[in-house]
C-alpha cells in the first residue's frame, strides 16, 4: 500500500506556492502540545504582503475568516483528490476578496467559513490567490500550507508534493533517550522510573544494564543547512540486534487522532523541560497509523543474559540519514510485580479500553473506550465555589483525547437558567458551554488537569471607543470590545440601519470599520451609527452615535 501511495504522489506535480527560495520554521507532523503541526510553515522574510500561489489546478472550495487559529485561510480542492490549505494570510486576490465581501454582507458577518461552489473561483497552477500575513494564530509572519486528503481529510505531509523545491542535506539528530521500565515487569540501571541518557557520540561506550521489559523514547530533531530551526524527525527506526522492533513514518495522520500526540510523546516530561522524548513503543490506546512494531508494540524485552546491542535510525525527508546505538547488558534481577495491584486505587482508575463514569458528589464525568492512552488513577479534589463545588482531576495538565461529558450540580438559587455555565480554571479561565437541565448544567471538557465549576453571566459586554474625534476625519471607526466572563459570541454594526463590515485588528481587542469599504456613500452628512456585542449568555451591549461621511 505505502509503495502504491509513493508511486502515486510521483506523479502528482504540484508547485511552489512562494517565487524564491523555501526555507522553513517548521515541518509536518512535529510535536505540539496536543496536536501534531498539520502541515509546512513556509518563512516569508519577517514581513507581510509576499505572494502566495496556488500549488496546482483547482478550484477555491472554502474561504475562512476568525476560525480557528488559521485566521484568513484559502482552501484550494483539487482533482487528484487533495485538498491545500493556506493560512494565516493577510488578503486575498481580488476575485477572492470580492466573494468573500459577498458572503460577508449576505450573512451579516464579518467571520466564518464560507463554502464555495467549483464555478466561483477556479485556479490554475501558479495563479495568485493570497498574500502571506501574520493572521490568526500566528507567532510571526509566515505561510502556514497544509494538504489534506480531501474525503478523509487526513493531513498529509506537503513535502511529499513539494519537497523538491526544499534544499535538505543535513540529517537529523538525536540529543538523548529515555528507557521506561514497564511497571511490575522491568526495570534499568537498577531502577523502575523513567530514566534519561544523553547521546554524547553516535556509538555511547557505557554499558547499561537491564531485566524485562523495557521501552525506550528518543529526544531528536532534524535539521536544514539554510536555517537554524529544529524540526520534527520524518522517521524513525529502532534496531535490536539488527532486528527492526518499532518504526514510525510521518506521512498521513488522521485529524481526529491528532491528539495522541501527547501519549506518543512523553508529555508529562514536556510540560516540565519544554523537550519532547516521543515513545519507541506504542500505548495500548494510541492508534496513530504511523506506526509498525514488533509483538510487544515496540517493548524491549531482555529476558536472557546477554549484550542487546540498540540501534536508533533516523531519516528525513529527503532520506539522509544518521545511525546512534548503544549496549544493554540484560542481568536476571527479581521484579516486584506487587507494585502493579498496589500502584492504583480502583475506584479512581479509568480504563483506557472501556467507557467510563467517575462520580464524586454533585459531579459526574463520562466518556467512550479509547479516550485515554493507558490506565490512569485520578487525584481528584473538591473545593467550595459559588453556584457549585470545584472539581478538579488531575494535580497536572491532562487532556482526554476527545471531548468528555461533564455534568456539575447547581447549589444556589439563580433569576435565570440560561445564564449559568461550565468555566475552566487553568492558565486562563475558558467558557466551557453547557446547558441546565433538573439541577444540572451539562457541558463537553477534554482536560482532566483544569479546575471546574458552575459560573453565571448576567453581565453585558463592554463597547469602548477609540480615538472617535478623528472617525469621521479618516472614514474609520474604531471599537474595542471585551467581556470578561463568558466570552463574546458576536458583533454587528449598522449605519443607517444597513450592515456594515467590521474587521478584528490583529494582536488587539479591537474592531474596525473602513467606511470607504462599505456601501454607504459618502455624502458629507450626519449618519446614525450603531453596534451590537453579544456574549456567550445572550448578554447584549448597543452602542450608538453619529459620524459624519
Amino acid at each position: 500500500m505505502n509503495l502504491l501511495v509513493n508511486l502515486l504522489l510521483s506523479v502528482i506535480i504540484y508547485q511552489s506556492p512562494i517565487h524564491y527560495e523555501i526555507s522553513l520554521a517548521g515541518n509536518f507532523g512535529e510535536p505540539r502540545p496536543n496536536h501534531f503541526h498539520g502541515g509546512v510553515d513556509i518563512k516569508t522574510g519577517g514581513v507581510e504582503g509576499k505572494p502566495i500561489f496556488s500549488i496546482g489546478d483547482g478550484y477555491i472550495a472554502c474561504v475562512t475568516v476568525g476560525i480557528g487559529g488559521y485566521g484568513n485561510a484559502v482552501y484550494i480542492r483539487h482533482p487528484e483528490g487533495y485538498t491545500s490549505v493556506y493560512a494565516h494570510l493577510k488578503r486575498f486576490a481580488p476575485q477572492v476578496e470580492a466573494n468573500v465581501k459577498q458572503w460577508q454582507y449576505a450573512h451579516q458577518s464579518a467571520n466564518g467559513t464560507m463554502v464555495f461552489p467549483p464555478t466561483a473561483m477556479p485556479v490554475s497552477r501558479g495563479q495568485l490567490i493570497a498574500v502571506s500575513g501574520n493572521s490568526g494564530a500566528s507567532q510571526a509572519p509566515h505561510l502556514h500550507l497544509e494538504i489534506h486528503h480531501t474525503y478523509s481529510w487526513d493531513m498529509m505531509d506537503p513535502l511529499d508534493f513539494i519537497g523538491k523545491y526544499v534544499k535538505d542535506e543535513l540529517p537529523p539528530m538525536a540529543h538523548g533517550f529515555m528507557a521506561y521500565p514497564i511497571l511490575g515487569e522491568g526495570q534499568f540501571c537498577g531502577g523502575t522510573a523513567k530514566q534519561s541518557f544523553p547521546f554524547t557520540s553516535y556509538s555511547l561506550s557505557r554499558k547499561f544494564t537491564a531485566w524485562g521489559k523495557v521501552g525506550f523514547g528518543l529526544w531528536a530533531n532534524d535539521y536544514m543547512e539554510i536555517t537554524y530551526n529544529r524540526y520534527g524527525v520524518k522517521k524513525t527506526e529502532l534496531y535490536v540486534d539488527g532486528v527492526l522492533v518499532f518504526k514510525s513514518d510521518i506521512k498521513r495522520i488522521p485529524v481526529d487522532l491528532n491528539m495522541m500526540v501527547n501519549s506518543w510523546g512523553d508529555y508529562e516530561h514536556f510540560l516540565k523541560y519544554h523537550v519532547w522524548y516521543m515513545r519507541s513503543y506504542v500505548m495500548q490506546g494510541v492508534s496513530l497509523p504511523v506506526f509498525m512494531t514488533n509483538k510487544n508494540g515496540g517493548v524491549v524485552d531482555f529476558n536472557q543474559e546477554k549484550d542487546y546491542l540498540l540501534t536508533y535510525v533516523l531519516t528525513d525527508f529527503k532520506g539522509n540519514e544518521r545511525r546512534y546505538s548503544f549496549t544493554v547488558a540484560a542481568k536476571r534481577t527479581s521484579l516486584d510485580k506487587q507494585s502493579i495491584s498496589l500502584s492504583s486505587h480502583p475506584l479512581r482508575t479509568l480504563k483506557w479500553n472501556i467507557p467510563n463514569c467517575y462520580q464524586l458528589p454533585g459531579m459526574q464525568l463520562s466518556f467512550g473506550a479509547g479516550f485515554i492512552a493507558k490506565n490512569m488513577e485520578l487525584s481528584p479534589t473538591i473545593k467550595h465555589g459559588t453556584y457549585s463545588d470545584q472539581y478538579s482531576f488531575t494535580r497536572s495538565s491532562f487532556p482526554l483525547f476527545h471531548y468528555s461529558n461533564l455534568s456539575i450540580k447547581l447549589k444556589k438559587n439563580v433569576d435565570d437558567h440560561s445564564k449559568l455555565y461550565i468555566v475552566s480554571h487553568s492558565l486562563h479561565d475558558r467558557f466551557a458551554g453547557g446547558h441546565y437541565e433538573n439541577g444540572w448544567v451539562h457541558g463537553k471538557i477534554r482536560e482532566l488537569g483544569a479546575v471546574y465549576e458552575i459560573a453565571y453571566d448576567d453581565v453585558p459586554p463592554v463597547i469602548t471607543p477609540i480615538n472617535q474625534s478623528v472617525w469621521s476625519s479618516r472614514c474609520m471607526i474604531t471599537l474595542g470590545i471585551n467581556d470578561k466572563q463568558s466570552g463574546i459570541e458576536s458583533y454587528k454594526g449598522y449605519i443607517d440601519d444597513k450592515f456594515v463590515l467590521f474587521k478584528e485588528v490583529p494582536r488587539s481587542p479591537w474592531v474596525r470599520c473602513n467606511l470607504r469599504e462599505t456601501p454607504v456613500r459618502q455624502t458629507g452628512e450626519l449618519h446614525q451609527f450603531r453596534f451590537v456585542l453579544k456574549d456567550n449568555r445572550g448578554n447584549v451591549r448597543m452602542f450608538t452615535s453619529q459620524i459624519k461621511y
